[in-house]
C-alpha cells in the first residue's frame, strides 16, 4: 500500500511516498530557513506564501522519485493539526483537491503523531506500547503510545517548547536562526559546568515541563554581563544551557518511565537531533537497561515521510476525511 504524505505545518513544504508504512520511496523537502533567517524566526505570512508556491512541484518530484503516478497511490495523507494555521491550510487545501481529482481516500494526520511515527521508518521492529518524548520547536510532550493511533499525554510544556527555547537563547548569544544547530555546535567546544542554570518545575505536576524561566535566566545573565562590559563565553553558555535542557528532559522522561513501567523509550521531533539530548537519554537508558529508539537525523525535522507513515496506520484504523476537512491550529493528541 502506497501513501502520499503532505506536510506544511510550519516552514517546510514536504511530500513523500511511503509503502506499507515503513519503506520510504521518496522524501522531498523544500526548506524556507534561509528566508526566515533574515527575520530571526518564522514569519507565518511568508511561510504560507512559499508553501503555495512550492507544494505543486514538491508533490510532482515526490511522485517522480518514487517512480509512480497518482494512480498508484492508495491514499493521500495530510497534516491538518497542529501548526501555523495559514501554512496548514495550504497543505490541507492542496491535499483535498488532489484526493478529490484522483478519487483517492483523504487521511487527516496529527503532526505530533507524525513525529512519533518517524521512528517506525528508522526502526521497523518498534511496536506499541512504549513511551515517547516528542521535542521540537513548537512541542514538548511525554506520550504513552498505547497503539499506532492511540495516545495518552503524560506531560507537556506549560509555556515555551524546548526547541523554541533553543532558538531564543541562540539569538541572545548572537547565533543565527534556527538556533538549535548553532547551540549544539558551540556546546562541543564549551564547558557545560561554567554556568549553573535553573531547572524550572511545574507545581502540582511532576511530568509537565517549563522552559520559560530557563530562557529568561540565560537572557538576563547575558544582558547583565553586557551592561557591565563583561563578555560571556558563548561556547560555555551554549554548553551549560544545552546540558540543562538535556537534564530536564531526561529527568522527566526517566521519572515517567519508572512510574508507568516502560522499558521501551523513543524520542522524536526536531530537538531529537540534538547531540546533547541524544547522548544524555542514551546514557540514562543504558544505565537502566532500557531499549531506546531514535529517528535518523533526516526524519527528526518536519518531513512528508513521517506523515505518510502515520497516514498508513490511520488509514488502517479507518480514519478518513471528506471535503469539509479544515486546518486546526491547536489540537490535543488525545482528541483524535
Amino acid at each position: 500500500m502506497k501513501i502520499l504524505g503532505i506536510e506544511s505545518s510550519c516552514d517546510e513544504t514536504a511530500c513523500s511516498v511511503v509503502e506499507d508504512g515503513k519503506t520510504v520511496l521518496s522524501n522531498v523537502v523544500a526548506s524556507q530557513i534561509d528566508e526566515h533567517r533574515l527575520y530571526g524566526g518564522v514569519v507565518p505570512e511568508i511561510a504560507s506564501r512559499r508553501h503555495a508556491e512550492n507544494i505543486g512541484w514538491v508533490t510532482r518530484e515526490a511522485l517522480e522519485k518514487a517512480e509512480c503516478t497518482l494512480e498508484d497511490i492508495d491514499a493521500v495523507a495530510v497534516t491538518y493539526a497542529p501548526g501555523l494555521i495559514g501554512a496548514l491550510l495550504v497543505g490541507v487545501s492542496f491535499a483535498k483537491g488532489l484526493a478529490m481529482s484522483a478519487k483517492k481516500p483523504l487521511v487527516p494526520v496529527h503532526h505530533i503523531a507524525g513525529h512519533i511515527a518517524a521512528n517506525y521508518i528508522s526502526h521497523p521492529e518498534l511496536k506499541p506500547p512504549y513511551l515517547c518524548l516528542v521535542v521540537s520547536g513548537g512541542h514538548s510532550h511525554i506520550v504513552e503510545v498505547l497503539d499506532y493511533t492511540k495516545y495518552h499525554v503524560i506531560g507537556r510544556t506549560r509555556d515555551d517548547a524546548a526547541g523554541e527555547c533553543f532558538d531564543k537563547v541562540a539569538r541572545t548569544l548572537g547565533y543565527e536562526y534556527p538556533g538549535g544547530k548553532f547551540i549544539d555546535a558551540a556546546a562541543k567546544n564549551g564547558d557545560d559546568k561554567a554556568f549553573v542554570l535553573p531547572h524550572p518545575k511545574v507545581q502540582g505536576s511532576e511530568y509537565d515541563l517549563s522552559f520559560s524561566g530557563l530562557k529568561t535566566a540565560v537572557i538576563n545573565l547575558v544582558h547583565n554581563s553586557q551592561q557591565k562590559g563583561i563578555e560571556i563565553n558563548r561556547e560555555d553558555m551554549a554548553a551549560s544551557f544545552q546540558k540543562t535542557i538535556a537534564d530536564i528532559l531526561c529527568q522527566k522522561l526517566m521519572l515517567a518511565s519508572e512510574n508507568y513501567g516502560y522499558t521501551t523509550i523513543a524520542v522524536a521531533g526536531g530537538v531529537s537531533a540534538n547531540s546533547g539530548v541524544r547522548e544524555k537519554i542514551a546514557a540514562e537508558c543504558e544505565k537502566r537497561n532500557y531499549k531506546l529508539y531514535l529517528p535518523e537525523l533526516k526524519y527528526c525535522g518536519d518531513n512528508g515521510a513521517m506523515i505518510a507513515c502515520q497516514g498508513y496506520y490511520d488509514y488502517l484504523a479507518g480514519r478518513r476525511a471528506d471535503m469539509s476537512l479544515n486546518a486546526v491550529a491547536t489540537l490535543s493528541l488525545e482528541n483524535l
